[in-house]
């Protein structure tokens, strides 16, 4: 069995500006810290919290029509994926990394759904960080923040 990857993106906020969530990866701080410790169980919960998050916002604005053409998209652009996640973390992966070299979704095999059809690229995108960062912090709020005020 291969050993799991780090989600990273390269886009690291956690160590940078010391955000609680990683704007790139949407790891919590501590999970980023302590990645490369955590044994195969631990890597992989982490992984399956933010691909259940990713594709519940993705797929409530964009639909894969093409799974082939997202691959050759991030491909093209060099940007990592796990084969084993879900296709929309792929594509957050695109979004995050390539958003300003895409003219059009519909060439990586996405489309838009009606409600959000009419946004520019970049709202949709800036509407889909905005929205895991939310959902990232309350995750966190409802099943980390207790452990926090119990450590101090």
């Amino acid at each position: 069995m291969a050993a799991i990857k780090t989600p990273c993106l390269g886009i690291c906020s956690t160590s940078s500006l010391g955000d609680l969530v990683c704007r790139g990866c949407k790891r919590y701080s501590f999970e980023v810290i302590n990645w490369n410790g955590y044994d195969d169980a631990a890597k992989s919960a982490v992984l399956k919290r933010i691909e259940r998050l990713d594709k519940q916002i993705l797929e409530n604005k964009l639909r894969i029509f093409s799974v082939p053409n997202l691959k050759a998209g991030l491909e093209r652009f060099q940007i990592p994926y796990d084969e084993s996640l879900s296709p929309y973390c792929w594509l957050h992966n695109l979004l995050k990394k390539a958003h300003s070299r895409i003219h059009g979704l519909e060439e990586y095999g996405v489309y838009a759904i009606a409600s959000y059809a009419d946004m520019s690229l970049q709202e949709l995108c800036e509407t889909i960080e905005k929205e895991l960062l939310l959902l990232s912090e309350a995750h966190h709020d409802r099943y980390f923040a207790l452990d926090d005020v119990d450590q101090r």
